[in-house]
């Protein structure tokens, strides 16, 4: 059993924190939605290899965590309970959907006060952190599988969007 020391976070630095990571998990989801959109809705299962998650699969579960990361963190509470339906049918409906309930889950962590962003969250026994610490850990994900889906895109003929920098299909604008 580890005997380190655990930090103390002041009000101000769970504030700060949220503010600044928030605010990277915006521009995030934004580029998120470029991707996803970029799908031929003609090609969604499209897969690379038997064992991986379709391009339609895959996209549903990075909308679909990306806000249940963030309405987790702002209810205090992780509860999964298995992958829920696809929130649409095609592949514009969820980049919509995708969009308003971003911008509400975001809302709803900005919000939050600083006792809030300050509380333990259990995270299936396997953590019980703050609850601000949890949007690196949903930034993490949410690019870790954006990754994946874009390495999807150009094999099924789809265009590669500018992420970090140009690409072959976007080149970078200075």
């Amino acid at each position: 059993m580890s005997t380190a020391v655990q930090p103390a976070f002041t009000a101000e630095f769970a504030a700060i924190h949220r503010d600044m990571l928030l605010g990277r998990i915006e521009k995030e989801l934004a580029t998120t939605k470029r991707v996803i959109g970029n799908i031929p809705n003609d090609k969604r299962d499209y897969k690379p290899h038997p064992v991986c998650r379709s391009a339609w699969e895959l996209a549903t579960h990075l909308a679909q965590s990306d806000i249940w990361f963030l309405n987790g963190i702002a209810s205090r509470n992780f509860e999964f309970t298995g992958e829920p339906p696809a929130p649409a049918d095609t592949v514009a409906g969820l980049v919509d959907w995708y969009d308003r309930e971003a911008k509400q889950a975001a809302a709803r962590v900005r919000n939050m006060s600083a006792e809030e962003l300050l509380t333990p969250v259990n995270f299936f026994g396997i953590m019980n952190e703050p609850a601000f610490f949890y949007l690196q850990f949903a930034q993490d994900h949410l690019v870790h599988h954006r990754g994946q889906l874009s390495a999807y895109l150009r094999p099924m003929g789809a265009k590669v969007p500018d992420i970090y920098g140009g690409s072959a299909d976007e080149p970078f604008q200075a």
